[in-house]
């Protein structure tokens, strides 16, 4: 299984962080970094968020983590490539970070890293990476309709 992980200027030092935290973690997981590969201020996360969305649609079954400032706008992004579904954490309450994956079988999480502490998010990703998909027939017909109602 991969896990897809991207950011801008933003998240740049806590990706790199997470990226020893997840390998260290002993999941049987390959992590994968779609950049940003150097601090770069005036970096755009467009660039890559792009590619962490549009990976984790390809590879069923994989996982995406994008970061930012505030998570929306790399939310927003993610969610505009076909069979991405972007949660969102920007810290307090877990409860979201483990519906998005019950309910909505959320494959990124989007993390807003000037809401959270360091020790919020690694313990919301691991949530997020633990919890399964509750499968209910209620769910699957939603992100079915997610997925062709557009």
């Amino acid at each position: 299984m991969k896990i897809y992980i991207g950011s801008d200027h933003a998240g740049y030092e806590l990706k790199e962080k997470l990226k020893e935290y997840l390998s260290g973690l002993g999941l049987d997981y390959e992590v994968i970094d779609k950049g940003a590969f150097s601090l770069n201020k005036d970096d755009d996360y467009p660039d890559f968020i792009r590619p962490v969305a549009e990976a984790v649609a390809k590879e069923k079954g994989s996982f995406g983590i994008i970061l930012g400032g505030s998570g929306e706008g790399e939310a927003m992004d993610a969610n505009r490539i076909d069979g991405v579904r972007a949660c969102e954490y920007y810290g307090s309450n877990l409860d979201i970070v483990k519906v998005c994956r019950e309910h909505n079988d959320a494959n990124i999480i989007s993390i807003g890293v000037r809401f959270a502490t360091e020790d919020e998010i690694k313990f919301a990703i691991e949530l997020f990476l633990n919890t399964k998909f509750s499968g209910d027939e209620r769910h699957i017909r939603r992100i079915e309709k997610l997925d062709t109602d557009k």
